[in-house]
């Protein structure tokens, strides 16, 4: 005759204890080591991890691979559990304080969930990043006109002037800027001195 195993031997010692209605508990019972009619798993084989989920007043284990969404796995010397993330916010986390996902609405941002990415960042899917993530970048635009910062043109020595460039397809994804390069420009000394507008007669001629 083979010998129980250990798993079996649990399974064996509680079912007379159960009650035909506590079918339930009896199934849970088969994945742990120890078992209890009211709190179901109480102790799990070394590779699973004990979760215990509330019911009513009290809390009902059971002995599972992976913990479910909202907790993350805390191995031990005893015994491994599922245990929960602090935000209500997180869909997995790595430890109690830093999240991995974030449930849906939410941003990832340095193990956060935030409702919008900080200042500075930029929202891609659902995480904020530090720094834009473009497409390969196209050519650059030619040089803007050569003005002041207040918009004249002429009459100043020195001013600014931009180029812009995007994607190779001249499109910025959605949530990336384009980039401007700015520079260092001369400008013309003298302006032009604006001369009268000339009005023209129904005959087409200057009067």
């Amino acid at each position: 005759m083979t010998p129980m195993s250990e798993l079996d031997q649990c399974v064996s010692a509680i079912s007379p204890m159960m009650a035909p209605s506590a079918h339930r508990d009896t199934d849970d019972c088969r994945s742990c080591l120890e078992c209890s009619r009211e709190n179901g798993c109480v102790r799990c084989p070394e590779r699973l991890f004990l979760f215990l989920q509330r019911d009513g007043m009290s809390h009902h284990g059971t002995c599972l691979l992976t913990c479910p969404p909202g907790h993350y796995e805390q191995k031990g010397k005893e015994m491994n559990r599922c245990m929960r993330c602090r935000s209500q916010d997180c869909d997995h986390c790595f430890s109690r304080d830093f999240c991995t996902k974030c449930r849906s609405g939410f941003q990832l941002y340095k193990g956060k969930c935030l409702s919008r990415c900080p200042l500075g960042t930029f929202p891609h899917h659902t995480d904020c990043l530090d720094h834009c993530l473009l497409a390969p970048l196209g050519e650059w635009s030619e040089w803007s006109m050569c003005q002041r910062d207040t918009g004249e043109m002429c009459g100043y020595r020195w001013g600014r002037q931009s180029r812009t460039r995007g994607t190779s397809n001249n499109q910025t994804t959605s949530f990336c800027p384009l980039q401007t390069e700015t520079q260092r420009c001369r400008m013309r000394k003298r302006c032009k001195p604006k001369g009268k507008t000339a009005l023209i007669g129904h005959n087409g001629m200057p009067s």
